[in-house]
């Protein structure tokens, strides 16, 4: 069993058909009936005629069509299908058409019908249209562009047709002078028409008539202007002969092959191709610029394999002309047959290609600008050379590319803006790369604008002495410059009129009077282009009229939307109020919908909406009414459809097909077997509610179309018939038969409304022999984001009805989707809307925060409610805060966003927010208290850092948290270097997380320091810093110096040197030992002697009873040993430690210390020479 969706019952649907007895009244010139059947401004959303205010939301390329007989709301798929099955049905020569006929006959509507209809459709535009008994000044209606670009072989043709009562006459200007037509036996002008022939062919040359010409259409009321239309014949000059010599090229270098086309009218297009016309291949390598060269980004072997050649096409001549081709010779090291590297990964290397970072080859340089007009196509281009290939990408500086116009073209090479506008200007860049490097290059863009109408000027229909306006704003850039003139003339040479006066771009109408009738021209422009627009004044004095038949008879199916149109006019312009059955009460409101122009729109009709609806137009001079008569009729449905079936051959089978109608409305029913109408022959029998086949045969094995149609809508089912050969075992079809996902549910309906809930019902579309499992419902809402449609519920396969809880203040739309195992359907046709009454937020909005975006704010945001939970009208928030732990009043604040930023806080501080919804009806419940921060700053230093060296090859660092970490702490950078002297090492960077305050260093080596620098960080960054360096190693001097000096050859020879002069100073003072008394002592001493040493008076000491007395700068123990202060062994006594260094040239300065040498210890030990006199005393 497979069911189609029915036509018309879902959506907007009507008639507007004039009856055979009606038309043949007319022929035979009685007057009409009463009531005929037309709805002229009758509206149906889809497949019909969207007419009246729905213009307003439609697409200008919606198709609108009028289906008279036969008003039919089709989808595109179903559409389709019948206009297939119609054009595809059977047709015998000679004996018209046989079998069924599908589609009604359709009647062509009398001329008053498009009369109305153009009429309703102007209305709606908002220019008011004065019937053609009317006098009234010319407007143009028809003309040719304002670049008018002709083909030389044809005759010229410039349009320009105008209305007007009376009719105007026409004349032409060329290059601003008047243009003599009857002067130039080539040209002529067309009856009732200003539209200029110029005709060759009798000779002549078309570039002769090339020119700037405008259009005058005259009559006694005023004079209407054409634009100004440029003439320009189209030009396709040949190409210059040329001799080409082969280029040569190295492999891997770029190459760019220039076409320069000859200049043509308009421009030709510019393609490549080979001297024998096979296309060359392009790619990201190898591509077409948007001047048409050809760029190579690198030369390859196999690219001399062809030749090039460029070939433009013109487009009035459809001619081709072709280049000379280039030929490459490609200069390689390996060639291209080698077999070896054919297939190599790495092409370039293999074939001994030098890689190279990329560089531009169009545009050239680093910066480039480029100007464009807003409502046109932004290109731009940049084609790099490079080995490997360069990619592309392409970015705006400052923001993302607009992705709903930007797309890219020619290998990403290319990115076209579409539809500019003013916000497309700005720096673009384009940034070249591969794996040896990236480039780019800027290009700034300049959005310029012609004209555009801001507020063009409108036909002004004033009754006498009323006061009116015309305004005439255009914007631009630069901005563009107005002229007023009236009838063809500048406004300033015109005879002065007192009820006029000019304000700029506005001409204020005051008392006016029939005198002021006239064309006024508005023409703004700037270097770009220009707009002229015509607008007539027009004073009239007439009484409401209806511009439609009266008594007219409209018929709609049950719960369709549909809109009637009273068409009228009169000056004073007319109010127009609608009244039903005669009663008192405007209609407005509910239900029903009135409109500017006076559509009055039934939202979703009813059984009570049947009825005689009255439109009454009124102004000061008198009033006029019409009728239109609306019946209500039930959808034709299938409730009874047919079912798959399997026979076996020679039986009889019964399809059934019941159908439910309007009794008042003529129904059909036709029968196609794959798709096809179905021919009943002698083995068929058709009845008004099945079809029987009689003695089965294989060849009625298909599928069975029941078609039931009214003149105002239809209904299809589908079934498939299996037919067995004999005794065989019926299997399952279903199992056989291809799965496909179901198709999409139908004639969606809502009753039992509630305040809180709405049962929605739908017709199950075909399975398509896979079972529904689920069902999904989905709701659209039209107040917070119209268009966007959201899960609702989900229900089991198995039901077709289901009872949908609702939100209050929603204006609900619905619509299901079938689910089976192969996948979902497409969604329902929407149901029709249900509004739900309001009420007070149930709840409060989600997610809410409070962080600090500075140092000195928090910003609260939180998720904004839905229309859902909306439940009401003019939704806002209540938001509250206060310092946490504080007696702080609260502050707060209504906000209909979903953020709010609370300044000059304190830094990183707790509060308390909470945010509670409020609508027209009242608030929500009590929101729950949320804790946020105001905004953190830099945290101070570490507290305490230490450094700790426990040995030589590991250091410990230590710190606490800083005292005010002002945020959160989330981390600490340590920064670390080694230095040993003026040699410093390369800084190391280690990251700890916040809970990390020990960190240990392994040392590189045990001679250098280390410095290092320790910082917290929060969000904003890292704070204060606090530096401390290693303790200096042991020995750290003299290790220096061992290593710097010790190893030196001069110091080796110092060395030997001074040991040379204490040997010869021991000898001498052992001769002087010998033979006793004094000898003089250096005036210094590195220690004083005590006032009982004795003293000679030449600065001499007399050794011979001072052999056991310890030097003054000792110590004596308990026992009378004698203790040094310092190491016997240590140079400090003859460098370093004392006076005595050694000077930058090696030398030794400085004296020599005196100190004794420890007394022996227990009769074992002797004192060991620390000085040179204390090695003489020795000795001696």
């Amino acid at each position: 069993m497979r069911r189609l969706a029915a036509i018309g019952a879902a959506g907007d649907a009507g008639e507007v058909a004039v009856p055979v007895a009606d038309s043949t009244d007319c022929a035979q010139d009685r007057s009409p009936s009463p009531w005929r059947l037309t709805d002229v401004c009758a509206v149906w959303e889809t497949g019909v005629f969207l007419f009246a205010a729905d213009w307003e939301g439609a697409s200008s390329g919606v198709v609108a069509r009028k289906r008279l007989n036969e008003a039919e709301r089709l989808s595109s798929v179903q559409e389709a299908e019948l206009e297939r099955l119609e054009a595809a049905r059977p047709r015998w020569p000679g004996s018209g058409e046989r079998g069924p006929v599908l589609r009604m006959a359709r009647l062509q509507p009398p001329l008053w019908v498009h009369a109305a209809f153009l009429l309703c459709f102007l209305g709606l535009g908002g220019a008011i249209q004065i019937p053609m008994d009317l006098s009234q000044p010319p407007t143009i209606t028809k003309q040719s562009v304002k670049d008018h670009i002709v083909d030389p072989r044809d005759n010229i043709l410039i349009e320009c047709e105008a209305k007007g009562n009376p009719a105007p006459s026409f004349h032409w200007t060329r290059n601003s002078r008047f243009f003599n037509v009857a002067k130039d036996p080539r040209v002529s002008m067309r009856r009732r028409s200003g539209t200029l022939v110029i005709d060759f062919r009798s000779g002549g040359r078309p570039e002769e008539y090339e020119g700037e010409y405008q259009c005058f259409a005259r009559n006694k009321f005023g004079t209407a202007l054409s634009n100004r239309i440029r003439l320009q014949v189209s030009k396709s000059p040949l190409w210059p002969k040329e001799s080409l010599d082969p280029v040569v090229v190295q492999e891997g270098a770029p190459l760019t092959l220039q076409c320069n086309p000859p200049p043509g009218l308009p421009s030709p297009v510019i393609f490549w191709m080979s001297s024998s016309m096979e296309p060359i291949t392009q790619d990201k390598r190898v591509s077409q610029g948007h001047n048409g060269d050809l760029y190579f980004s690198n030369v390859m072997v196999q690219d001399m394999q062809t030749d090039y050649s460029c070939n433009a096409r013109f487009h009035f001549t459809h001619t081709i002309q072709q280049k000379n081709p280039f030929t490459l010779k490609v200069l390689t090291n390996h060639p291209y047959n080698d077999s070896s590297l054919r297939n190599h990964p790495d092409m370039y290397s293999a074939r001994g290609v030098a890689e190279r970072t990329p560089s531009f080859m169009y545009p050239q340089g680093t910066a480039s600008s480029q100007m464009v007009l807003r409502g046109t196509d932004l290109l731009l281009e940049c084609i790099a050379s490079g080995v490997p290939t360069p990619d592309i990408a392409w970015y705006k500086k400052g923001g993302d590319l607009p992705s709903d116009k930007a797309k890219f073209e020619n290998f990403n090479k290319a990115l076209r803006i579409t539809n500019v506008s003013e916000e497309d200007s700005g720096e673009y860049f384009c940034l070249a790369s591969n794996k040896m490097g990236s480039i780019r290059h800027t290009i700034s863009v300049r959005v310029k604008a012609a004209p555009y109408w801001l507020d063009e000027p409108k036909n002004l229909i004033l009754a006498p002495g009323e006061d009116g306006r015309l305004v005439c704003r255009a914007s631009g850039n630069p901005k563009p410059t107005v002229q007023w003139m009236v009838n063809g003339e500048p406004l300033q040479s015109a005879p002065p009129n007192p009820n006029r006066e000019v304000a700029g771009d506005t001409i204020i109408f005051r008392d006016t009077q029939i005198s002021s009738r006239a064309v006024y021209q508005c023409n703004t422009s700037n270097e770009h282009g220009y707009l002229l627009a015509n607008a007539f004044v027009s004073v009239l004095d007439v009484p409401p009229r209806m511009l439609s038949p009266r008594n007219q008879l409209i018929r709609v199916i049950l719960y369709n939307r549909t809109r009637l149109d009273c068409p009228f006019f009169g000056s004073p312009i007319p109010t127009l109020r609608w009244f039903k059955n005669g009663q008192g009460s405007n209609l407005d409101g509910g239900n029903y919908h009135v409109y500017e122009n006076g559509s009055l729109e039934i939202k979703m009709i009813r059984k009570e909406d049947q009825g005689i609806y009255t439109c009454v137009a009124t102004n000061i001079l008198g009033k006029a009414e019409n009728q239109v008569r609306l019946e209500v009729k039930d959808p034709t449905r299938i409730y009874r459809m047919p079912e798959d079936q399997v026979t076996k051959r020679g039986t009889t089978v019964q399809l059934e097909c019941r159908v439910k109608h309007d009794p008042s409305l003529k129904l059909t029913v036709s029968w196609l077997k794959d798709d096809e109408p179905l021919y009943i022959g002698n083995r068929m029998k058709k009845e008004d509610d099945s079809l029987t086949i009689f003695g089965v045969a294989e060849r009625d094995q298909g599928s069975y179309t029941c078609f039931a149609s009214t003149e105002l809508d239809q209904d299809l089912a589908k079934a498939y018939l299996t037919v067995l050969a004999d005794q065989t075992t019926p299997t399952n079809r279903l199992a056989a038969l291809p799965k496909g996902r179901p198709d999409r549910p139908r004639d969606l309906e809502l009753t039992d409304l509630a305040e809180r809930s709405v049962r929605l019902t739908w017709i199950p579309g075909d399975d398509n022999n896979s079972p529904i499992t689920d069902y999904v419902v989905q709701f659209e809402e039209d107040q917070f984001q119209p268009g966007v449609w959201h899960d609702h519920s989900k229900f089991p396969g198995s039901v077709n009805s289901a009872v949908l809880q609702l939100s209050p203040y929603v204006n609900y739309q619905f619509r299901v989707i079938a689910i089976n195992e192969v996948g979902s359907s497409h969604p329902s046709l929407p149901s029709e809307r249900y509004r739900t009454s309001g009420a007070p937020p149930e709840s409060n909005p989600s997610d809410v925060r409070g962080e600090g975006t500075r140092k000195n704010n928090m910003e609260i945001t939180w998720t904004p409610m839905n229309a859902t939970s909306a439940f009401g009208p003019n939704l806002r928030y209540i938001v509250k805060w206060r310092r946490r732990e504080t007696r702080e009043t609260w502050n707060n604040v209504t906000v209909w966003g979903s953020r709010h930023v609370v300044g000059q806080t304190p830094v990183y501080v707790p509060y308390e927010i909470r945010v509670q919804a409020e609508n027209d009806f009242g608030k929500g419940p009590e929101p729950d208290t949320v804790i946020g921060y105001s905004g953190e700053d830099l945290p101070s230093a570490p507290r305490r850092f230490r450094v700790r060296q426990p040995n030589l090859e590991i250091i410990n660092l230590e710190w606490d948290h800083p005292e005010h970490p002002n945020g959160i702490l989330i981390g600490y950078s340590l920064r670390y270097v080694a230095f040993n002297g003026t040699k410093v090492g390369k800084q190391i960077v280690e990251n700890f997380s916040p809970n990390q305050t020990k960190f240990t260093v392994q040392r590189a080596d045990p001679v250098s320091r280390y410095r290092f620098t320790l910082s917290a960080r929060t969000q904003v960054g890292s704070g204060e810093a606090v530096t401390e360096e290693s303790p200096a190693p042991p020995n750290e001097a003299y290790t220096n110096n061992q290593a710097d000096i010790a190893t030196q050859g001069w110091f080796i020879g110092l060395m030997c040197a001074i040991a040379l002069l204490v040997l010869i100073l021991l000898i001498v003072c052992f001769i002087k030992r010998s033979r006793g008394g004094k000898y003089p002592v250096r005036e210094k001493k590195d220690v004083p002697l005590g006032p009982e040493d004795p003293k000679e008076e030449d600065g001499s000491f007399d050794y011979s009873d001072e052999d056991n007395k310890p030097l003054q700068g000792s110590q004596t123990s308990l026992d009378g040993t004698i203790k040094q202060q310092e190491s016997d062994d240590s140079l400090v006594d003859y460098g370093e430690g004392g006076e005595g260094q050694f000077n930058e040239d090696g030398s030794f300065i400085g004296q020599y210390t005196v100190k004794k040498d420890k007394e022996e210890t227990e009769g074992n030990e002797s004192s060991e020479a620390t000085s040179p006199v204390n090695a003489i005393y020795s000795l001696a």
